[in-house]
C-alpha cells in the first residue's frame, strides 16, 4: 500500500507556535519519508529559508495560492492572479517550478468544472485526499490524531493521499507515532507524483530550477 503524506502549509488562521515546520522536517529526515508540501505564496515569502529547506530535502512542491482564500469566491482575473503570484513567488523564493501540482484553500471549488478547468489553463491539477487528519481542530491531541489517521489510512486498499497542515503543534508531535503506526503495517511512503490515481494523465515531478 503506497500512502502520501501532504501538509498544507501556509499562514494559521490562530496563534500557535513557531517552527512547527521545521519540526516536521526533522522527523521526515530521521524517517527517510519523502511527503508533499503545499505551500502558500505568502507563507514562502516570509519563511523563506523553511521554504527552501523543505525543497533541499528531496519533498515535492506544490502550489497551494498566495493568499488562501476560496477560489470559487474569486473573478476570474484575481483567480488567474493569485495563482501566478504563488507560483512566482515559489520558483523565485524556493527554486522549484510547483506545477501541476495544486490544492485549492478549504478544497472549495473543486465540485466545480470552471475551476478545475482554470488551473488545467495555468498548468495546474487539483490534488484532493483519501483521509482528512482535522489537525486543525484544537480539541484533536496528538494521540487522537495518530490513532484516527493511522485507522482510516491502514482501513483502505488503494493508494491513499493523507491531508495533514504545517503549522499545528500536535501534527509535529503526532508525526512520528503516525509514521511508527504505517511503517509497521508495510506502508511505502511516496511523493503524490508516484500515484496514478491523482487528478489528470501526465505524472510531472518538482525538479529544482537551474540556477
Amino acid at each position: 500500500m503506497r500512502v502520501a503524506l501532504t501538509f498544507d502549509t501556509e499562514h494559521p488562521g490562530r496563534p500557535c507556535p513557531s517552527g512547527v515546520e521545521e519540526h516536521l522536517l526533522d522527523i521526515l529526515g530521521r524517517a527517510g519519508v519523502r511527503a508533499t508540501f503545499f505551500l502558500q505564496g505568502r507563507w514562502v515569502r516570509s519563511t523563506p529559508e523553511t521554504a527552501r529547506r523543505i525543497a533541499h530535502a528531496g519533498h515535492l512542491v506544490g502550489n497551494h495560492s498566495h493568499y488562501h482564500a476560496p477560489l470559487d469566491g474569486l473573478t476570474a482575473k484575481a483567480f488567474r492572479h493569485d495563482v501566478r503570484r504563488a507560483e512566482n513567488t515559489i520558483r523565485a523564493v524556493v527554486g522549484v517550478d510547483p506545477r501541476p501540482w495544486f490544492r485549492c484553500p478549504f478544497g472549495s471549488g473543486t465540485d466545480k468544472p470552471k475551476i478545475l478547468a482554470a488551473l488545467g489553463e495555468l498548468g495546474y491539477r487539483h490534488v484532493g485526499w483519501d483521509v482528512d487528519a482535522l489537525d486543525w481542530d484544537e480539541t484533536r491531541d496528538s494521540n487522537l490524531l495518530v490513532e484516527t489517521v493511522a485507522e482510516e489510512t491502514l482501513a483502505r486498499e488503494d493508494d491513499t493521499i493523507v491531508l495533514m497542515h504545517g503549522w499545528p503543534a500536535a501534527t509535529a508531535q503526532a508525526l512520528g507515532g503516525l509514521l511508527g503506526r504505517l511503517a509497521a503495517a508495510g506502508v511505502e511512503f511516496v511523493g503524490v507524483d508516484a500515484l496514478e490515481s491523482v487528478e489528470g494523465s501526465v505524472v510531472v515531478t518538482s525538479r529544482l530550477l537551474a540556477k
